[in-house]
């Protein structure tokens, strides 16, 4: 019986000590990017650590540091060592401007001169993210969505009978969702009350774009891919749907829309697609599109993007990922029932 209390005594006891063990702090010495995955790919709502603040260390490998950043949604950060190393700052300007930056994250009402100074010394969020954006063939859409307000009144006049619309520019990974949403706006957007969602700050030039470019704006679309997607993109909903647009306005202007419009009624194939994108966009940036099929039509392309400070097609194109395709043929459907 002796022998046996000892031995359990030697092996719970250092379990014991290990939970009882105190939190390990450091103080940070620098504003430094905190990103989810060791890797720097993905930084969920731009977090950047609080020079002068102390933060619980987790764990500490390969030159980076696993930190706890309270009241985030991903709270587990990673950040590079030497973002607690003790150091004199090279100016006083640059510790101010550095605190400006990194307030300015966690405050959508910054002015124009505060988030200038934070892209200079900390860089935009977007740089490492990665995007898809996913663009639809609104004919082939309004064949299973006909009670849609869009596309009740729709037309051979539209624009979205003969161009490519917009879904939606998701960060990546595909779990970045939601980022500092309430639990509120969660619920009403999953059960797609998109109507009950806060009206976005668009400018009038930005709202009138987008009705355009994106039909579902009539059904509160622009709504839910803000709260879904838009809240991790980095910018306000204005810069958001901008950089989505533009993307759009490429392949809208390039060959590809050509070969849809021109193609109507036909079956083509994926690998048509990828060439042509090759030859708009440079070559091998078609491998990163991919197609989406429902019903023997093609409803999406979705363009797999790098990160990067371009907001050029072809530069993002060639950093994406190349993900198998869901679909690789299918009718280009024409507008009408």
């Amino acid at each position: 019986m002796k022998k046996w209390l000892t031995f359990t005594l030697l092996v719970t006891l250092p379990y014991t000590l290990l939970a009882k063990r105190p939190h390990v702090y450091d103080e940070a010495t620098k504003a430094c990017p905190a990103y989810n995955n060791m890797k720097h790919t993905t930084n969920s709502n731009g977090v950047h650590l609080e020079a002068g603040k102390s933060y619980r260390i987790l764990s500490e490998k390969e030159g980076q540091r696993l930190v706890m950043v309270e009241g985030e949604r991903v709270a587990q950060r990673w950040v590079d060592a030497d973002c607690f190393e003790k150091r004199t700052p090279a100016s006083k300007q640059e510790v101010d401007a550095s605190k400006q930056a990194t307030a300015s994250s966690s405050n959508h009402g910054l002015s124009s001169i505060v988030s200038g100074i934070k892209k200079k010394l900390l860089g935009d969020q977007t740089n490492s993210q990665k995007n898809l954006l996913a663009i639809s063939w609104q004919n082939a859409f309004c064949q299973t969505h006909q009670y849609k307000k869009e596309c009740r009144r729709m037309d051979r006049n539209d624009f979205a009978a003969s161009h490519f619309v917009l879904h939606g520019l998701w960060p990546q990974p595909r779990n970045n969702q939601y980022c500092k949403v309430s639990k509120k706006e969660v619920g009403m957007d999953k059960n797609k009350q998109w109507y009950r969602l806060k009206d976005l700050e668009l400018s009038p030039k930005t709202r009138e774009r987008l009705s355009k470019l994106m039909p579902g704006y009539h059904s509160n679309l622009h709504k839910h891919e803000w709260v879904k997607h838009g809240s991790c993109y980095g910018k306000d909903p204005d810069g958001y749907y901008r950089d989505a647009m533009d993307l759009l306005t490429q392949i809208n202007h390039s060959p590809l829309q050509k070969f849809f419009e021109k193609n109507m009624g036909k079956t083509v194939r994926l690998k048509e697609i990828r060439e042509i994108v090759d030859r708009s966009f440079g070559q091998g940036t078609g491998k990163h599109v991919t197609m989406n099929c429902q019903k023997g039509l093609i409803t999406e392309l979705w363009f797999h993007l790098g990160g990067g400070e371009s907001n050029d097609l072809a530069t993002l194109l060639k950093k994406g990922d190349t993900p198998k395709s869901r679909c690789f043929k299918g009718v280009i459907d024409e507008v009408g029932y």
